[in-house]
């Protein structure tokens, strides 16, 4: 089955504050390997074999100031190499002014949506928002509507206990696609962390313009580890259903532990069991609905 790379990032160090100076602690752990330039051209190698045939860009974090040029410099990558086919943005939805970044961002064909990361968490090490409910902010959800008015779709990035404000979120705003970061970004393995984790993803699942994106799995562990991978996979598609749920390497963070092989072979294998179009779906269908592509 052909796949669809729903979430991956090419990068130039010199465009990111993170991967500059001293190291900054990010929840994927030590990134010594990757603190350097990752081309299209090493991407389009770590793929080669593994079935991808499309792929979508999530961005990755450049200085605020840079949201618009992150697309342009995107683009331009797309039109040398045909890679990637479509662009998830960066716009600060806090800032009364993003208007005019969000029609200059419009202007690049590839552009498909918008991901301003809002997990927070008690552990400062997982923390990127500097609260937990700035989707309740009332210019976060004003400048979400300009999001809609683009067509565009919202990757939504929280932990288990921002679920519910997410949820109502996505019910308040029923003409825009959230694309669910992580599978949940299910970080405490121990028997009342899932259940509280599965408990916020059927909260999320009910709102049906919310889907799933099974990515980063390895974020919180550290390995490509095909039981963990087959576990949140599945009880993810149990909620959301195969048409709501789409797969995304999260490249090159994984590559910090696996192969792009290893980390689609794990995924191929959690959702073996399932009947074939509801696999296809998962590893093309939904994304190709989702951004278009």
């Amino acid at each position: 089955m052909t796949i669809v790379d729903a979430h991956h990032h090419i990068w130039r160090q010199a465009d990111l504050p993170w991967l500059q100076g001293p190291m900054v602690p990010r929840i994927f752990g030590p990134y010594e390997p990757i603190r350097r330039d990752y081309p299209i051209e090493e991407f389009l190698a770590d793929i080669a074999g593994s079935g991808i045939e499309k792929c979508v860009y999530v961005q990755t974090n450049w200085a605020k100031t840079g949201a618009v040029s992150e697309v342009e410099w995107v683009q331009s990558v797309a039109d040398r190499h045909g890679w990637p086919h479509a662009v998830v943005g960066y716009a600060d939805l806090l800032d009364d002014n993003v208007a005019d970044a969000l029609k200059r961002q419009a202007l690049y064909p590839l552009m498909r949506g918008i991901r301003m990361q809002l997990h927070w968490h008690d552990n400062e090490m997982y923390r990127f928002a500097p609260a937990p409910d700035l989707m309740n902010d009332r210019r976060f959800r004003k400048n979400l509507r300009l999001v809609a008015s683009q067509g565009w779709s919202f990757d939504l990035q929280v932990f288990t206990s921002q679920m519910a404000d997410a949820a109502k979120l996505a019910a308040d705003n029923p003409d825009i696609i959230f694309v669910l970061q992580h599978a949940g970004m299910l970080e405490d393995l121990s028997p009342q962390g899932r259940a509280v984790w599965r408990d916020g993803m059927k909260r999320l699942a009910g709102e049906q313009n919310i889907v799933s994106k099974l990515s980063g799995l390895g974020t919180f562990i550290h390995r490509n580890d095909a039981a963990h991978i087959g576990d949140v996979v599945l009880q993810t598609v149990e909620l959301f259903g195969a048409g709501r749920c789409l797969f995304g390497s999260n490249f090159p963070i994984e590559k910090l532990w696996t192969s792009y092989a290893d980390l689609v072979t794990a995924h191929r294998a959690a959702i073996a069991s399932l009947p074939a179009p509801d696999q296809q779906a998962i590893l093309s269908g939904t994304a190709t609905r989702v951004y278009r592509l």
